[in-house]
């Protein structure tokens, strides 16, 4: 019975099969949680996975200057759009760096998170 199931398999994704088979795409699993109440009472950090934006970069920024090169250089990379690059200039030069939020100090993620 589970010899056909196998074959049923192969025909039917036949790709996966052989990825699965290959034992190239391996994880391995290196810890076990004994005490699932550990897992509901860790912290959880909700910067999981975040990419920051220009603006997260930007709020970083010390002086006009900085924040010049951070919009240049992500210009250059095409990160952002040379009308969105543009605008942040213009909002830079009206307003001021602090226009784009208060400063972001050493360890922000860590504080927000709670991890530290």
């Amino acid at each position: 019975m589970v010899e056909s199931n196998r074959e049923s398999f192969k025909k039917m994704f036949p790709n996966l099969s052989r990825e699965l088979g290959s034992g190239e795409n391996k994880v391995t699993i290196d810890s076990v949680q004994a005490n699932p109440e550990d897992v509901e009472n860790a912290p959880i950090d909700k910067f999981h996975n975040y990419n920051p934006t220009v603006l997260d970069f930007l709020r970083r920024c010390a002086t006009e200057n900085e924040a010049i090169e951070i919009i240049d250089y992500l210009e250059k990379r095409c990160e952002i759009t040379k009308e969105h690059a543009k605008e942040l200039r213009k909002q830079l030069e009206n307003r001021g760096v602090r226009s784009f939020g208060p400063k972001k100090e050493q360890g922000y993620y860590f504080k927000q998170s709670g991890l530290c």
